[in-house]
Parts: C-alpha cells; structure tokens; sequence
C-alpha cells in the first residue's frame, strides 16, 4: 500500500516522526518475517524532504495512487491557531491534497490539530470523530456536523479514522498497522516502541483549562471541588451560580463538551486519582471522599475509563482522614 504522509511546514515534528517510525517499524517486522513490507511510503508538503532525511524513507518515491493518506498533528494549540493556520496556503493546499485522495479511493487518518484539516476538506460530515480534547470546544463551533467523541483515544468511521492529542498519533499508526498488517503485527510494533494500550483520552483531560472558557462554569468547578465530600448534586451546581438547570447545562456542553452529570463525575474522578496518587486510602475511603456511598460506583467509572485501580488496604486500614470521611458522607447521583 502506497502511504502520503502530509508533512506542511509547520507540523509536529514529534507527530512526524512517529508516523514514519511506526511504519517502517511494521516493515521491518514483516522482513523479519520473511514477509513482504506493507506500507510504500511518500512525505507530501513543504518540508517533505526534511522528514524524508529525518526518518530514512528510501528514495525514490514509489509511483501510483496513495490507498491511505495521513495527517500528522499540525502543532496548532488553540482555536486561534487553528482559524489562522488553516488559511496559510500550504494548509489549503494540504486540504486540496486530501479532497483529492478521497476522492480516489484513499483512507484518510489524522490526529489532534490534523483532524481540523480532515474536517475542513469537507470528509467528516455527518460522521464520528476525535481530535485532541482541549480542542473539542473549538472543534464543534467550527464543524457542528461531526459527530465529536473525545472520550476514544482512535475512532473510525467509514473510510476515516481521526484520534486525540499528539501523542495519540501513535495509537493512530498502531491502529492503522493493525488493519493493513495485521493486529500481530502492530502488536510487535507496540513491543518494540514500548507503546502500553490505550483507549482513552478521559484519563488525561483538564477539567480547569476547559471550564476557563466560561467564568460561570468555573465558578461552578471551583465550589463543586471543595464540596466534592458532601454527595452534591447536579442542581446543586447550577444553583450556586445563579442559573437555571437548562441554562447551566447549555453552557458547560459549551465550555467543556460534557453534560453536567458528566461534568460532575469528571470532577470525581480528577480528585479520586489524585488521592490514589498521594495517599495509600483505600477504595471504599477514596470513594466516600469524592462523594459516592458506594466504592463500587467509582470503581465502575475508573474502569471505563481505562484507569487500572492499584491494589488498596481493607477498609479501615488506610489514610485516617479519608476514611473519617464515609461517616459524614451522603451519595449523589453523579
């Protein structure tokens, strides 16, 4: 399979480099194999012939029609950045590169600020995507017809695959690896790299940076951290800002992406893998500390989350002052 590797002046250079690693990585371990290499390799954009000596692409380019073009992260951190850096011209000539290859038959996949351009070339209508989740608000202002998903680390749909932030660029060749390959394959590539599975970028997202955006959200993040212990609710939250259940609501989807119950338990789960961080307090003291009765709740959202729970002492033999904290606590629903 003929690979472009869309490399305009201006992309990550870590994204960059990745991209090309984990596929001759891939080729090396079918040669070791006695198996043909899968991946044809092409850079196309202003610095192509950088990443070509960075990463030791043989020359020269092999001809014929791409069967999958790839977008690194294009190193744009805010929306700012995005609305300026898609109006350069090597950024619209980039758009125009991927229309086309679409339009021939070809995969597109891209990560982080990338799926901007993806989106721009008008090839994620309608459908499921990601991109780098303190992006997402910018995201759905600027493409209210893509179906964003930023829990997923890589989603596909159709003939595109999109994935979070720059260092999920290696979950995204991995995955591409995986089905051009084979998933024996991109498993040995992911031995060799050191890459562990991951699934979610939940694990990794500021609550903080996203609720900035709004002061009324913040305010709500600010009063619901310090009562976290008390069980409070949903409502309770629009209520200490002044604002009616419908309004709040309307305005942290805006600032964050998340419905408020989702707000609520992002929360929970920030201060609960801070105390399983800092302190040796036990499951059931941790989950009466962010507000839930039941440890079993807590255990069940980690879990969705990818978050692997470390090993904890019973009940009663853990930090005294979390554990003070199941006697005064009252559940909530978030």
């Amino acid at each position: 399979m003929i690979v472009d590797v869309l490399t305009p002046s201006g992309a990550s250079p870590s994204s960059v480099a990745i991209t090309f690693e984990v596929l001759l990585t891939a080729n090396r371990v079918l040669l070791g194999r006695r198996r043909e290499p899968a991946f044809a390799v092409r850079a196309i954009g202003d610095a192509a012939q950088a990443a070509i000596a960075f990463a030791g692409v043989p020359d020269p380019a092999p001809r014929g029609s791409a069967g999958l073009a790839i977008v690194p992260g294009l190193a744009l951190a805010s929306e700012a950045a995005v609305s300026e850096g898609l109006a350069r011209p090597e950024l619209v000539a980039a758009r125009r590169t991927l229309a086309e290859a679409a339009a021939g038959g070809a995969e597109i996949a891209a990560s982080c600020s990338g799926v901007f351009l993806v989106a721009g070339a008008g090839l994620l209508e309608g459908r499921r995507a990601t991109t780098s989740w303190w992006l997402a608000p910018a995201f759905r202002r600027m493409f209210p017809n893509v179906r964003l998903d930023t829990a997923p680390l890589v989603v596909r749909d159709g003939p595109v695959t999109t994935a979070g932030a720059a260092m999920a660029q290696l979950d995204l060749m991995l995955a591409l690896v995986a089905r051009h390959a084979g998933s024996d394959v991109a498993a040995h590539c992911a031995r060799y790299l050191i890459v562990d599975e991951r699934r979610s970028q939940l694990p990794y997202m500021a609550i903080s940076l996203l609720a900035a955006s709004d002061v009324h959200v913040a305010q709500a993040e600010g009063w619901a951290r310090s009562r976290l212990h008390e069980g409070i609710r949903v409502e309770d939250l629009a209520a200490a800002v002044g604002m009616a259940p419908r309004t709040f609501a309307r305005r942290v989807e805006g600032a964050t992406g998340l419905s408020p119950v989702r707000f609520l338990q992002r929360l929970r789960i920030e201060r609960a893998l801070e105390l399983f961080a800092t302190t040796r307090a036990s499951l059931e003291a941790v989950s009466h500390q962010v507000g839930y009765a039941e440890p079993s709740t807590l255990r069940r959202l980690l879990r969705a989350e990818g978050v692997t729970l470390p090993r904890r002492p019973p009940p009663g033999r853990g930090d005294p002052s979390l554990a003070a904290a199941s006697r005064r606590v009252r559940a909530g629903p978030g």
